[in-house]
């Protein structure tokens, strides 16, 4: 091994450590991993920004603008607000949410496709009387399904197709992937319908489908007045009179000490008390109590302009590493925060000092008229049926018309597909599909910094000699193997590998590796090339490998091991019907 294979290797394994630590977002990951390259001198100054004009960015960021105008048509809502209401068996509402959603996910991004149907499965659950759960986690998995079946489904497709254009010449086309992705996605959502039994049942909080989600663990805060019916009580007679089902997780005197709400502290006025239960729970507590509901700033206003939701927190969301302090969220917004909520946290801060992260439940109070507004500004997902934002069929359509024509011209090789999809953008743009002042929010900018970053320096293990380094190994591996477990094996390895990656930093990595070990064993590269596509877009068994998995965990009410229980087998079916449906419509030879 050289001097600069060790330098590129060790560059990689800095950075796939950083990922997984999680310390640092995975764009800052990237950059500095791009920047020790250059100081390592494994990538020259000249070709260090070469991935900022690549082709891969350029479709990824105008694929997401799109994206974005197909999930604000509302076409999606209006067809199932005329058949939703007719569907109520919980197995046929899980097929069909699980079908739409991956059907969806071949042409916008897989968390916009699921972020249009949450609030409907939630709509649907308290319509047949199920959980969410029942619903959010297959929808989730569909997501990333339907991502393979397109070019422009996942980011990992559309950096394999460039990649092979590198290698044979012939980039994949629009819909190469189609036959062995529908292949998966259908093997996929019937699975999905017919096993969703697998996750553990989670009844709703208090048994009542009134709760919106299965979440027994919202934070809020409240304040004892002079009227409380507690001061001079105990900790223990606040929770009889709450019906104990809330409990008190710590008390903050106005002086701003920290008390430990042990049993018999005694209560005093102008006590802040942080509580932790379900909705009902709070309610109860803090009605029986007498208590003052903190930070309800907003109550000066009529009860009757008001309204409170409960929303989740997106992956592009500005409340993210932020607290309700630091953001001045009622001054600068007029919202006002009444709870959170994160799976399997015990929060002992107070209510404004929470820094919220992706999948955080939010209880949000503000203007009746301009909830819906500011919930899109601030990117969080409200978990009620959304009223359409276009108020009409015609109107949606165009956005759909402009993406089946940049289809049409990719895949019959009339323009690029960088180019079709830019002027896709700007036409989205034009029409108002997507305001102006939402272009460069829907960006999703620290994934464009993150590929750009990355392509110089994967780019850097195939200059160095890395590449065939590897493959050598895995050659050695591979060679008492049949040609179909080395196939396997290259999924295998992209499956394991990108729950610690992005999936497009597994891809970056692996591909130009599988190519080599392809050429190795005297294989053509197609087959591998899609190996590492799929198992890349098909992270099914944490909940922080995509942010698919990541959105629903929260309001689903999911542990950490839910996800291998369903996704697991799941897996292990991808392996099994994709490696003969590769070697079928790819041949190896």
């Amino acid at each position: 091994m050289t001097l600069q294979q060790m330098m590129a290797f060790g560059i990689v394994a800095l950075m796939v450590g950083a990922f997984v630590w999680g310390r640092w977002r995975y764009d800052l990951v990237a950059a500095g991993a791009l920047l020790a390259a250059i100081a390592c001198g494994i990538v020259s100054p000249q070709d260090a920004f070469t991935g900022f004009s690549d082709d891969i960015v350029i479709i990824v960021a105008s694929a997401l603008i799109v994206s974005t105008a197909i999930s604000r048509s509302g076409i999606m809502e209006v067809a199932l607000q005329r058949f939703g209401p007719d569907i109520s068996a919980p197995r046929t509402q899980l097929l069909v949410l699980v079908a739409i959603v991956t059907v969806l996910s071949a042409f916008v991004k897989n968390i916009g496709a699921l972020a249009i149907m949450i609030p409907i499965a939630f709509q649907m659950a308290k319509r047949s009387g199920v959980t969410p759960s029942m619903f959010l986690m297959p929808m989730a998995f569909g997501s990333l399904l339907g991502g393979l079946m397109t070019q422009i489904g996942t980011s990992p497709n559309i950096i394999v197709s460039r990649l092979r254009g590198e290698i044979t010449g012939t980039p994949f086309t629009m819909f190469d992937f189609t036959p062995v992705g529908a292949i998966l996605a259908l093997v996929g959502v019937v699975f999905l319908a017919l096993f969703y039994w697998l996750l553990p049942e989670r009844q709703a909080a208090g048994g009542s489908m009134d709760t919106a989600i299965d979440i027994k663990n919202y934070t809020t805060e409240a304040t004892v007045t002079a009227q409380s019916a507690v001061v001079g009580k105990t900790v223990a007679d606040l929770r009889k009179l709450g019906g104990g089902s809330a409990t008190v997780t710590a008390i903050v005197s106005p002086s701003g000490t920290r008390r430990t709400p042990l049993p018999d502290s005694v209560l005093q006025a102008d006590d802040v008390l942080l509580i932790e239960g379900d909705p009902e729970a709070l309610d109860k507590l803090v009605a029986q109590g007498v208590l003052a509901m903190a930070e309800r700033k907003s109550a000066v206003k009529s009860s009757q302009d008001l309204g409170t939701v409960e929303a989740i927190v997106g992956q592009n969301s500005g409340f993210i590493g932020r607290s309700a302090r630091t953001l001045a969220l009622f001054h600068r917004s007029g919202l006002t925060l009444l709870a959170v909520s994160r799976r399997d946290k015990r929060f002992t801060e107070r209510l404004g000092e929470i820094v919220f992260e992706m999948g955080d439940v939010l209880v949000l109070q503000g203007e009746i008229d301009r909830l819906p507004d500011l919930l899109r500004n601030w990117d969080c997902l409200p978990l009620a049926e959304r009223k359409l934002r276009l108020g009409s069929v015609r109107k949606g359509l165009v956005p759909l018309i402009i993406l089946g024509a940049a289809m049409v011209s990719t895949a019959t090789g009339l323009v690029p597909v960088a180019v079709a999809f830019f002027a896709a953008a700007v036409l989205m743009v034009i029409v108002k599909a997507v305001p102006v002042r939402e272009v460069y929010g829907s960006l999703d900018a620290p994934i464009l910094l993150m590929l750009a970053a990355l392509i110089p320096v994967s780019d850097a293990l195939r200059t160095t000699g890395g590449t065939d380094l590897i493959a050598g190994w895995l050659s050695t591996v591979a060679h008492s193997l049949p040609s179909y477990g080395a196939l396997a094996l290259i999924m295998v390895v992209a499956m394991a590998v990108t729950p610690f990656l992005n999936n497009a930093a597994t891809v970056l990595v692996m591909a130009p590796i599988a190519a080599t070990f392809a050429s190795q064993l005297g294989f053509r590269p197609d087959a591998f090339l899609m190996a590492v596509a799929i198992g890349a877009g098909c992270d099914f068994l944490t909940p922080i490998g995509h942010q698919c998995n990541t959105l629903v965990m929260g309001p689903g009410g999911y542990r950490f091991a839910d996800y291998s229980r369903l996704g697991l087998p799941l897996s292990i079916l991808v392996v099994l019907v994709a490696v003969p449906a590769l070697m079928l419509v790819w041949p190896l030879n």
